[in-house]
């Protein structure tokens, strides 16, 4: 055995904690609070807080964490602190502390908790990509798509801060566990990462042993055929462990009444404030142009796989076979209105109206005509998985450069997987950045928006 000596990162997470906790003890002696005991409400705020962190996972903030992931765990830990700040009134009986300087203090200690929090990660980031710091030494052991993508990651996104170093391949002869675990000790490797298809259960156990004796973090890559690709839910019955496909988030009854309030309220927001004048002046323009209808309705598939009129603002020139034909670059029929409106994508907002009637939501997978659903359903892998939810004005597949028209099946399948990873990971926060980075889009232009 070599063990790995020294750990990386070890007093970041303690000196975050100690940070924060001078920062909500310091702001104390800010605020006129009237405290009869102000060392004993720090002692007691001090407590209550790593109680709340540890409870909260507040500092398990590791490397590869997204901000959006931050964020509620931001508003989950001060909503706590606010209830037990609060609750040292009434459980202390301190009838003469101010509530309002305590309402101060609270939101002052929000703002410089974040602050602290955003700055110190924007931080760490740049010392890894410019000093080189805080790196972390890995290999991969496997030969496969997910392999490739994952050295692609590491080699990339230098933020995260891991130094690849070796890909070991099962196909080649001369592969064995022995010549891996050299090269881990004599290169000082502290993450390994490998392919659960590729090695056999006896192989995978030895890895394990391996990674344990010499204290090294073994990561499992799962492979796209099996059931290990899913996102499982880990449950015990009794004693004995259960693994089963997660339950999709909007399927929870809380999760679907709060999706559905954000999409009434901000469907209500554009009809009223924006659709309510821009219609007569669109209307206008649009008839002035051609002749047909100032709104184009087309069958698309919804939840369910339930048919429903789509509606847009008109841009084309009026077809009977406009329910067959995707729009193209250069297309013959879009109007120099239409040209315009596609590429704001305003001619998409008559659908506020669906999300109001609950046939669609602000964000979710985007339908696609009723033909084109047919025909993916039958050559795409996992296609039909986008209708376990509402569709969406806007999705996440469109606001990470899929929109617009499907040229390969590479863009389908694209457009499928990002879809899917919505509708397993979906939540409000994740919502509100797709509909901003929608509107932001929409202002700079897309070069798919056509």
């Amino acid at each position: 055995m070599n063990y790995k000596k020294g750990r990386y990162s070890s007093l970041i997470k303690p000196l975050f904690g100690f940070t924060d906790l001078v920062i909500i003890n310091m702001a104390v002696f800010y605020f006129e609070i009237n405290l009869k005991n102000v060392y004993a409400f720090c002692l007691y705020i001090s407590i209550s807080w790593i109680i709340i962190a540890v409870k909260n996972h507040f500092y398990e903030v590791e490397r590869h964490t997204r901000v959006i992931q931050i964020i509620p765990l931001l508003l989950r830990q001060i909503t706590f602190f606010a209830i037990v700040l609060y609750a040292f009134i009434g459980f202390f009986k301190q009838p003469n502390m101010s509530r309002l300087a305590l309402g101060s203090y609270l939101v002052s200690v929000f703002g410089l908790i974040c602050v602290f929090k955003f700055l110190t990660i924007f931080l760490l980031k740049k010392y890894r990509i410019i000093l080189s710091g805080n790196i972390r030494n890995v290999i991969v052991i496997g030969r496969n798509d997910k392999i490739r993508q994952l050295i692609h990651t590491f080699n990339t996104r230098l933020d995260f801060g891991y130094k690849f170093k070796a890909k070991f391949s099962t196909d080649d002869t001369d592969f064995s566990l022995e010549q891996c675990f050299n090269y881990i000790i004599e290169n000082d490797i502290d993450e390994i990462y490998f392919s659960v298809a590729e090695l056999s259960n006896k192989q995978i156990n030895r890895l394990i042993d391996f990674a344990d004796n010499n204290l090294r973090e073994l990561k499992f890559i799962p492979d796209n055929k099996d059931i290990y690709s899913k996102k499982l839910k880990y449950q015990y019955y009794d004693y004995i462990p259960i693994l089963s496909l997660r339950v999709i988030p909007l399927q929870e009854p809380v999760n679907k009444f709060v999706k559905r309030l954000f999409d009434i309220l901000l469907s209500l927001f554009i009809i009223v404030f924006v659709l309510s004048w821009l219609t007569p002046i669109l209307a206008i323009l649009i008839k002035i142009e051609s002749k047909g209808p100032v709104f184009f309705k087309q069958s698309r598939n919804g939840f369910n796989y339930k048919e429903f009129d789509c509606y847009k603002f008109r841009s084309m020139t009026p077809s009977k076979t406009a329910h067959l034909f995707q729009a193209t670059k250069g297309d013959l029929r879009i109007t120099k209105v239409g040209a315009f409106i596609r590429k704001t994508s305003i001619d998409e907002l008559p659908q506020f109206f669906n999300v109001l009637f609950g046939d669609m939501s602000v964000v979710g997978p985007r339908p696609h005509m009723v033909s084109h659903t047919n025909m993916y359903a039958q050559r795409v892998d996992k296609f039909m998985v986008r209708h376990f939810v509402k569709p969406g004005i806007t999705g996440l597949a469109q606001v990470s450069g899929f929109r617009g028209e499907i040229e390969t099946d590479k863009d389908i399948i694209n457009r499928v997987k990002y879809d899917i990873f919505y509708i397993e990971n979906w939540s409000l926060l994740l919502d509100l950045k797709i509909s901003i980075q929608t509107f932001v889009n929409a202002i700079k232009g897309e070069d798919k928006a056509y």
